[in-house]
């Protein structure tokens, strides 16, 4: 499958609808969040505070929605099974914390599977909830709404990646005409949609995105047939880079010290938390830190090191994340060879956070300020 795209920046002219409120939001409202992607189920509650939000519950899971996707085209018997499992989960927490006002969706999985409705029909059946399939500018744009807190008030060029199970969005943002100060909020504005409508206030222009239909898994799936860990990883890598040939800014971006890339995803974190040595994970040490190119390739090469059994009895990586760090690394070190920068913004942020954002700036109970 092709990537998506665009037909270059002037072609940005969808805006994404976001649900309307039905009422307006009590004082105190909780808010949740659920991402269902080709490999993970994960969900936020959480309650407006100030400019962002405080969580107040949780939930994530590897249900492996897309197992045997790329070969059948559908979502198998047990994936499915598995997936309405922590479903159930999720709905047991969403009836406990009383939660009215939520967005659940599924992403590059049922995107591609031609039973994906009959899938989001039984999920309603089983469990109540109501999933629904978004396409992948929304993807995109929920992603580059999570990550406006780390954006710096130098960038003036910021590229937002976001690496998930089925497919990896990139959002090119030109931040020029915006003051320093401004900046954050300006790509907060984003949530209404990537085609900015006429306002007074200074717009964060996207240049360009992207959606390659390569992510963690699907990408795994594709070199399942190569023995050899090395030579897998490094056709991985170059294939992945092959498929951003379209990307407008690929080819004519020139480097400077005003680009910032921000990456989110288990594997950024995963990469970040390995390069800091950390025993067990911590969000607050990960959350917003800064690597160089050189530290990333240091953690890649250790990973390779290890080789699969290593990697599978590393700590670091974790029982749930081993079969598909190397993918993940494949795809982070062709972004790095891609663009003028040598330091990467790890987000430990995603399209949980930017639903909820999105609700809760369409429902105005945010505070205005800065991050």
């Amino acid at each position: 499958m092709a990537p998506q795209r665009p037909k270059g920046a002037g072609a940005l002219e969808q805006k994404t609808a976001l649900s309307p409120a039905p009422v307006p939001p009590r004082s105190g409202e909780l808010y949740a969040a659920l991402d269902l992607g080709t490999n993970s189920c994960r969900m936020l509650i959480a309650q407006p505070k100030g400019n962002g939000f405080h969580v107040v519950d949780s939930f994530s899971k590897s249900v492996q929605l897309g197992a045997g996707l790329e070969r059948t085209q559908r979502l198998s018997r047990g994936s499915m099974t598995r997936t309405i499992q922590a479903l159930r989960i999720c709905q047991q927490k969403l009836r406990r914390n009383k939660v009215r006002r939520m967005r659940l969706v599924a992403t590059e999985a049922c995107r591609r599977a031609l039973n994906a409705n009959e899938f989001i029909r039984r999920v309603h059946r089983e469990t109540g909830l109501k999933l629904d399939i978004i396409k992948p500018q929304e993807e995109a744009q929920l992603a580059v709404i999570s990550c406006a807190p780390l954006v710096g008030r130098s960038t003036e060029n910021l590229l937002v990646v976001d690496i998930g199970g089925g497919s990896t969005e990139l959002v090119w943002i030109d931040l020029k005409d915006v003051p320093a100060h401004d900046r954050p909020q300006s790509i907060m504005r984003l949530h209404s949609g990537f085609k900015q409508l006429q306002s007074d206030l200074p717009a964060a222009r996207v240049v360009d995105w992207i959606s390659v239909p390569l992510g963690v898994a699907t990408l795994r799936e594709q070199f399942n047939d190569v023995e050899d860990d090395a030579a897998r990883f490094a056709l991985m890598s170059w294939f992945f880079e092959e498929n951003l040939c379209d990307f407008a800014p690929y080819h004519d971006t020139q480097p400077h010290e005003k680009f910032q890339i921000v990456g989110t995803s288990g594997t950024v974190t995963t990469v970040a938390a390995s390069h800091l040595g950390l025993k067990r994970y911590d969000r607050t040490k990960v959350d917003g830190l800064h690597m160089t190119s050189d530290e990333i390739d240091r953690v890649i090469r250790s990973y390779l090191a290890l080789g699969p059994a290593g990697r599978r009895s590393d700590p670091r990586i974790g029982h749930d994340r081993q079969a598909l760090i190397m993918s993940g690394a494949a795809i982070l070190q062709a972004l790095m060879r891609c663009w003028p920068t040598d330091r990467l913004s790890v987000a430990d942020r995603g399209l949980r956070e930017g639903l909820l954002y999105a609700q809760m700036s369409a429902d105005g109970v945010l505070e205005d300020g800065e991050f």
